[in-house]
């Protein structure tokens, strides 16, 4: 089949170009000529689809496309054009409400929508919160799309990138594989280090374990929820005097860092909560878009740690 317009563009781009723009249609018809090269078509940008953003967003990212993700939509209809982006580390029920408050209709998500990793729905079909959130969504007409493996391969990882700038940071890192980050830093207590991160990340309720006065120098990161035998390992490998994690399984790392803390050994832990450890991430991720989606309101809403201490 063949495109009456693709005539009209073809001395403009490329043959590869061309192909990829082919792609997109959806039911036989070519959409968004004009969008596909966001960047360089700076004042077109009214009429750019949903899927043309999460193109750009892929692509963006060096490396062969992900044969196996997380990072799908979860709901809604990407050929819609784009009102407004959200992004967000949980697009929780409020997160969606804010949303539709600010005229916008693509929330991308650094989490899962529907309470766990792959975002399966069947086994909370008839489910009253899983319906409320649905409803709340389809209500408003609003896209949802996770953007977790993708930014975590970016360079520099887009997650521990944000992390870094939100404590000011940058200057004492010294060695990043993945998403994980060692920094040599001042001499501090891990309870004064805990202080630090709670009033500069806002925490209500950042924990410690291991000797309050003891001094470091050499701390580990690890935002998020990267499991026992990774945050154990780092602890263990690179030597590491405190590791400072967003979430533990209380029997695991925790366990074995309160061990080593009694053999008197130099070892600490800070838990910061996964939100708070991750979602300057996904701040980080509005000034990075910004200028590749010229004309889209582009916005960051805060997922707020869902744990209130009393």
């Amino acid at each position: 089949m063949t495109y009456p317009a693709a005539s009209i563009i073809m001395s403009k781009i490329s043959r590869k170009d061309f192909i990829h723009i082919s792609g997109l249609s959806l039911s036989g018809t070519l959409i968004g000529f004009q969008t596909i090269y966001l960047e360089g078509n700076k004042g077109q940008n009214n009429n750019t689809t949903i899927q043309e953003i999460i193109n750009l967003m892929t692509e963006a990212i060096e490396g062969e496309p992900l044969r196996r993700t997380v990072d799908t939509l979860k709901i809604g209809d990407p050929s819609q054009r784009c009102t407004g982006i959200v992004s967000t580390f949980l697009a929780t029920a409020d997160i969606i409400q804010k949303t539709a408050d600010l005229g916008a209709n693509f929330i991308i998500t650094h989490e899962p929508t529907f309470y766990n990793h792959l975002d399966e729905v069947d086994w909370l079909e008839g489910d009253k919160v899983y319906q409320f959130k649905r409803e709340l969504l389809e209500k408003n007409n609003i896209t949802v799309w996770r953007y977790h493996d993708y930014w975590h391969r970016h360079k520099p990882d887009g997650i521990l990138q944000g992390f870094l700038e939100s404590i000011g940071w940058e200057k004492y890192l010294k060695i990043t594989r993945r998403n994980t980050g060692i920094c040599n830093v001042p001499k501090i207590s891990l309870k004064n280090l805990a202080g630090y991160f709670k009033e500069t990340l806002n925490l209500k309720r950042p924990f410690i374990i291991g000797n309050p006065n003891q001094e470091c120098t050499k701390i580990g990161l690890l935002p998020g929820s990267w499991g026992p035998r990774s945050q154990m390992g780092m602890l263990r490998d690179d030597d590491i005097e405190v590791l400072v994690v967003g979430e533990v399984a209380e029997w695991e790392t925790s366990e074995y860092v309160r061990d080593a803390a009694y053999a008197g050994m130099k070892k600490g832990l800070i838990i910061l909560g996964h939100a708070p450890s991750e979602a300057p991430g996904m701040e980080y991720l509005v000034g990075w878009l910004k200028p590749k989606l010229p004309g889209i309101p582009i916005y960051y809403e805060n997922t707020t740690d869902a744990f209130i201490p009393v």
